[in-house]
């Protein structure tokens, strides 16, 4: 668990004993106590006459719901040797080598039904590397059941229990695109093993991005979680979060706090997220994702200013693979305002949209360059491939030049005029050449590579030198939060790089 503003995944590991401590409710009554003989519940006034209706009527839409959802959702307990990951989630203090070769390990959590062939929609990290899973229905049966298929990248899994077994109550599916901020919601699930327990809250914001679903930093991880403020606590994970109509709305993952425990702030994946992924892995077991093939960055209000858009919105792209975006014509330095006509003002958002794809299918993206939008028909690629064509290691960089450069010590970044054989290979003649990145400057953090050409800044060209050490000077003495600077790479790719702007002594 990551402390002050930590996330931690809504499961619960348990070792040989359960994890929460119930204390008693009093103290014994002393046996020579005298007992008086009194009337309670008699008011001194009369209470005031107070129009409930509304209260009931939310109370009985509450009600209603609960006893419809509850029994789809189940209580998973995964257990293995050494294998399933100990998450420290505050409620545990324990040696993890000692754990992990001397004791059972099990992981508590919850799922939901979503067919009657038995199959469940739970989290990924509640039956990781699990050698044995049971599942606990809402009416005492249990059943073992077998992993069907998982996906790290959204950290979402199908079991399956007995395809005939009868009476398996089915959950209605919602539309997590029609979710507003402020609708009332439920979680249901099982924490501490508290089963069937349910909470209600509202959606307290939508397209979270809390950095949890890393997937090996391979950059393939998609979160655009719902954040609710309905209670979840460790055992919640893989639970039910539905609206008043009684529909599956998103699947409960992580909650954000510093204690282990419930804080105000809990995340679920959105139902249709999760339902397309569901569909997969239960046709396919696995994710048949389509890639777009671009490296994408927030819109700040200088990005934007320097990009000539009037508002602050869509998601800039600093680099473009191989991949569909590059043959549909996007280039490094266009702003992606709308897929399939919804906005995407942040880079995870753009990642859910396309992720809702499979290889194959074309996208409409408006985009916007120099002072125009247009549209344009990607064909999304393949994710697995483009997962294998990261690990191809790329040219290895020169040895840095012993040429004289001007050293911008604020930022970390030595710059040369370029020489006659970077401009050979690298087929330009304008521009400064970044002869050396200092490691831990703010050139180094947010990624600026040596042995690259600084093309513009802040939108602004840079024909030679002196362009680009007054620009990077004015942005300096200026302290605006950001700077925007493009280069181009040996590799004859073009890509933008927002560079925080250092603090002045």
């Amino acid at each position: 668990m990551l402390f002050g503003a930590g996330f931690v995944l809504a499961g619960i590991l348990i070792g040989a004993v359960m994890t929460a401590i119930f204390w008693p409710a009093s103290p014994s009554v002393p046996a020579n106590r005298i007992v008086e003989s009194v009337q309670i519940g008699t008011a001194s006034y009369t209470p005031p006459a107070v129009d409930a209706s509304e209260a009931y009527d939310l109370s009985s839409t509450f009600k209603a719901v609960a006893g419809t959802v509850t029994p789809a959702v189940v209580s998973i307990t995964a257990s293995g040797t050494g294998g399933i990951d100990l998450p420290d989630d505050g409620f545990h203090e324990f040696d993890e080598e000692d754990l992990r070769d001397s004791f059972q390990q099990s992981s508590a959590g919850s799922g939901v039904l979503i067919s009657d062939r038995g199959h469940i929609v739970t989290n990924y990290h509640v039956i990781q590397n699990a050698q044995d899973i049971s599942v606990l229905l809402n009416d005492n049966r249990e059943f073992d059941a077998n992993i069907v298929g998982y996906d790290v990248t959204t950290d979402l899994a199908i079991i399956q229990v007995p395809p005939s077994t009868p009476d398996l109550p089915i959950i209605a599916l919602g539309d997590s695109d029609q979710l507003e901020v402020g609708d009332w919601v439920l979680a249901i699930g099982n924490p501490f093993r508290l089963n069937s327990t349910v909470t209600a809250g509202i959606v307290s914001a939508l397209g979270r991005d809390v950095n949890i679903i890393d997937d090996a930093n391979s950059g393939f991880g998609v979160e655009d979680f719902i954040q609710t403020d309905a209670a979840i606590n460790p055992g919640n994970s893989g639970g039910a979060l539905v609206n008043l109509a009684g529909q599956l709305i998103g699947i409960n993952t992580a909650i954000a706090t510093e204690r282990g425990t419930y804080e105000g702030y809990g995340f679920a994946v959105p139902v249709n997220l999760a339902t397309h992924v569901a569909n997969d892995l239960i046709a396919y077991g696995e994710v048949r994702r389509g890639y777009l093939g671009v490296e994408i960055q927030p819109v700040d209000a200088r990005t934007a200013r320097a990009r000539g858009l009037e508002s602050v919105s869509g998601v800039l792209i600093y680099n473009v693979g191989d991949g569909g975006a590059k043959r549909a014509g996007i280039e490094a330095g266009d702003i992606i305002l709308e897929v399939d006509g919804r906005p995407v003002n942040a880079p995870n958002q753009l990642q859910s949209r396309v992720a809702l794809h499979h290889p194959g299918d074309t996208l409409n993206v408006l985009v916007w360059r120099d002072g125009e939008e247009f549209l344009v028909n990607p064909i999304l690629g393949d994710l697995q491939r483009a997962r294998q064509a990261t690990s191809i290691p790329r040219p290895e960089l020169p040895a840095p030049s012993t040429a004289p450069f001007e050293e911008l010590s604020e930022w970390g970044i030595g710059l040369r005029e370029i020489a006659p054989a970077e401009a050979e290979a690298f087929g330009v003649t304008e521009g400064a050449y970044v002869a050396v990145i200092i490691g831990g400057s703010a050139a180094s953090l947010y990624g600026m590579p040596r042995d690259s050409i600084v093309r513009s800044i802040d939108g602004v060209p840079v024909l030679e030198l002196q362009d680009a050490l007054r620009s990077f000077d004015l942005a300096y003495a200026g302290q605006e939060a950001t700077v925007l600077v493009e280069v181009l790479r040996r590799d004859n790719t073009t890509a933008f790089y927002e560079i925080r702007v250092p603090e002045m002594d």
